[in-house]
């Protein structure tokens, strides 16, 4: 953008200098010349200088190939602009444009990136304040003020610089600003984006990039009272488009609902909304303020290593989103957006599920975690979504067509026809299997050789109880009973928790329903709560060490959970486990509140999750004590090797079909079965074809799995001998007794023998 004409045709009336800090009178002044349509940009750096009782102040814009310009100057030479130039990344300007940050310098030419130039009369100042010029997650320029003194700018100087950068970003933007990163950029190649499967699937369909905020049309107000009822207005009306959609449509009833109650308890918490109006107070408009708060929340957010609190910011996302189309700041969503994938950088619950109503087919997201509320919910629905890597958002055109493959973990953008068709047939094959893994639904799981088995599901929110009459499940192996308490914002009462328990027993229909106690703390935290300082979260304070700890919690749901069975067969499981004095803790407390509890249940089970190796030293003792043990592969592999799960580069190191892992369950095995104790095998490798497979040969008879994969791996099992294959598994694991994975020699054979692992 080139240097404007500052010669106003009317010029503004003369006022007093506004003294430090008084951001309102430096909001104002830039009110009158935005008003007058005289707001150039060397008036904007003449305002900012003098309203910030700055020596100096510059703008930078963005060029083509990635370079900045100084466009505008104040108390510096004026002969410089449209000379100076920088590289993205080069100086201390180009530093805040690489990184996006802030930067609050005392003493700005010591400063190792920074770069003298001569032609701009620079060398007599000291501090620097410099402000990222941003729009919609793009780069437009750099604002700066400098000052001869060797001092830090205060708090309301860097707001007051960062509300002024956000009022020139609309200004640069309407200008038709180059983006960084725009020089070589082609929308018509291939873009490939790797990324995290949050819910697994694969789907093509076109590109919908929504949730670009329109310019804004009028950025500061005189009439702040007028403002804040815009905001209560568009905060009520935000409010009913919320109740509608939990009441309207809803699948699967109170768990779904408590995942949308417990955002809106972020979204609307006072807090941010406060903060929205202390900034119209200062002469912002309703939607500029929200926008502006908007941001300042992203780039703190953005700075937060805990991924649970970053995850609330999608939450916070989805509300600012509806504020904006209540307040005409953003389009309204379309009514239908069949077969579309939506790729966005956030997805609040709310939002997640409006659009599934509107026929979105899949999600690709920047920032987000399988654990947030979202994440909950693309799995409860079977929407196939991804966490992708950053650049997708940027890179996305609007009714391209693009591929979502929530399994290898990919994204790619305007497919090659080469990469179009093997997916097509890739995804044709899968209709036809998922169409014909639907007769196995009512065929008993038994292997060929005679061996009855039981194919239970994971399950944590009521609405997935659907599937196990769609699946044919034996019954729920394991409900996640902290689930719904994350979903819900907090642990409910006695009586809440009571009447959630009774439905899954009623909708179970008399199949058996494993409940395990409230796995909290690690990285599972409800809200308001903050992680511990633990240099090891998995393996601490968590779980039942929470519940012994604090018991009251722990009674009150064994109450509920005794309440809600009304007499019906009850087994309780215990969450991380590691001594046989824990459990015996545990079931004490469960027998004591049994007493009190009419009617009693029918039969009352407890038992434990096996995931902490210190119990397969202590078998004897807990097979005494327990009624039933399940095996919690995905914990438990995580701490026989030493290998934290979340860690990426870790992800294929280690293997559950290994020599050491399934010596352990074949002793295992062999202790139940002498003891008489029930034993299965629950977690991922559960619902892995080819993993279940080895452990029915090993002798679990019992697995429990995620509802997707039921059909899959009854499919595999029924048509399997499992007296052919003892034999080669034993040689395989000699072969690998070094400690390596046996998968893919294990899986030949399996091919070998038509089945489809």
């Amino acid at each position: 953008m080139a240097q404007e004409p500052n010669a106003p045709a009317t010029p503004p009336r003369r006022r007093k200098k506004p003294k430090f800090g008084d951001t309102r009178h430096l909001f104002a002044a830039l009110r009158e010349h935005l008003a007058a349509g005289t707001a150039s940009l060397p008036d904007f750096a003449k305002l900012v200088a003098e309203g910030l009782v700055a020596d100096a102040s510059v703008i930078y814009v963005t060029r083509h190939g990635e370079l900045l310009e100084l466009a505008a100057t104040h108390g510096l030479n004026v002969s410089a602009v449209g000379r100076t130039r920088l590289r993205v990344g080069e100086g201390i300007i180009g530093l805040a444009a690489a990184s996006g940050d802030v930067l609050n310098l005392p003493d700005a030419q010591n400063h190792p990136r920074f770069v003298f130039r001569a032609e701009t009369g620079e060398q007599d100042m000291a501090s620097m304040l410099a402000v990222p010029v941003k729009r919609a997650g793009r780069t437009l320029g750099v604002i700066a003020v400098m000052s001869r003194q060797v001092r830090i700018y205060a708090p309301v100087e860097v707001e007051s610089l960062a509300t002024v950068a956000m009022l020139l970003a609309e200004i640069l933007a309407r200008a038709g600003a180059t983006d960084v990163g725009d020089e070589g950029f082609s929308e018509t190649l291939p873009r490939r984006y790797g990324g995290h499967v949050i819910s697994a699937g694969i789907v093509r369909g076109k590109v919908l990039a929504y949730g670009a905020a329109a310019p804004i049309a009028k950025l500061l107000t005189e009439d702040t009272e007028a403002e804040l009822m815009r905001l209560d207005t568009a905060v009520e009306e935000a409010n009913k488009t919320l109740d509608g959609l939990i009441t309207a449509n809803m699948p699967g009833g109170n768990a779904s609902r408590d995942v949308l109650e417990a955002y809106r308890m972020v979204a609307q918490s006072s807090g941010w909304l406060a903060q929205v109006r202390t900034a119209i107070a200062d002469g912002l408009t309703a939607e500029t303020a929200v926008d502006k708060i908007a941001r300042q929340l992203r780039e703190r957010m953005r700075r937060v290593a805990d991924p649970y609190l970053r995850e609330r910011l999608a939450d916070i996302e989805d509300m600012v989103g509806r504020l904006m189309v209540a307040l005409g700041g953003m389009a309204p969503k379309p009514e239908r957006a069949d077969g579309m994938i939506l790729i966005v950088r956030r997805l609040g619950p709310a939002d997640l599920l409006d659009w599934h109503t509107r026929g979105v087919a899949g999600f690709a997201i920047e920032e987000a975690s399988a654990s947030g509320h979202a994440a909950i919910l693309a799995r409860a629905l079977s929407i196939p979504a991804l966490q992708v890597e950053r650049g997708a958002v940027e890179a996305a055109v609007d009714g391209e067509l693009v591929l979502l493959d929530a399994e290898e973990g990919t994204l790619v953008l305007r497919p090659e026809p080469e990469v179009l068709q093997v997916y097509e047939r890739a995804l044709a094959a899968r209709d036809e299997r998922a169409v014909a893994l639907t007769g196995y639904r009512d065929v008993a799981a038994i292997t060929k050789d005679g061996t009855e088995l039981k194919l239970m599901m994971n399950i944590g929110l009521a609405l997935e109880l659907d599937q196990l009459d769609r699946t044919g499940a034996d019954g729920i192996g394991l409900y996640r009973t902290e689930i719904a308490a994350l979903a819900s914002g907090g642990i409910p009462d006695v009586a809440g928790q009571a009447a959630e328990y009774g439905r899954v027993l009623d909708r179970a229909k008399g199949r058996p329903v494993a409940f395990r106690t409230l796995d909290l703390g690690a990285d599972k935290l409800l809200p308001g709560e903050t992680a511990q300082t633990e240099e090891n979260p998995a393996m601490g304070w968590r779980s039942l060490r929470i519940g012994l700890d604090r018991p009251a919690i722990l009674r009150r749901q064994l109450r509920a959970l005794l309440l809600g069975a009304q007499g019906r067969p009850l087994q309780v499981m215990f969450p991380m486990v590691a001594t046989v004095e824990e459990f015996r803790a545990a079931r004490d407390l469960l027998e004591a509140e049994a007493g009190r509890i009419r009617p009693a249940p029918e039969r009352l089970e407890a038992g434990t999750m096996l995931e902490v190796p210190s119990l397969l030293f202590q078998l004897p003792g807990l097979l005494a004590e327990a009624d039933f043990i399940s095996v919690g592969t995905n914990d438990l592999m995580q701490f026989l090797f030493a290998a934290d799960r979340g860690t990426p580069e870790l992800a294929d190191r280690y293997d559950t079909l290994s020599a050491p892992v399934l010596e352990m369950l074949e002793k295992l095995v062999t202790y139940c079965q002498e003891a008489g104790v029930p034993l299965s095998v629950c977690g991922e490798a559960a619902g892995r074809p080819l993993d279940a497979l080895a452990f029915a040969a090993l002798g679990i008879t019992t697995l429990s799995m995620s509802g997707n994969s039921i059909l899959p791996v009854k499919a595999v099992l029924v048509e399997a001998d499992l007296n052919a294959l003892r034999p080669v598994l034993r040689e395989l694991r000699r072969a690998g007794a070094a400690g390596g994975s046996i998968r893919e020699p294990l899986a030949v054979w399996a091919r070998e023998h038509n089945l489809a692992v």
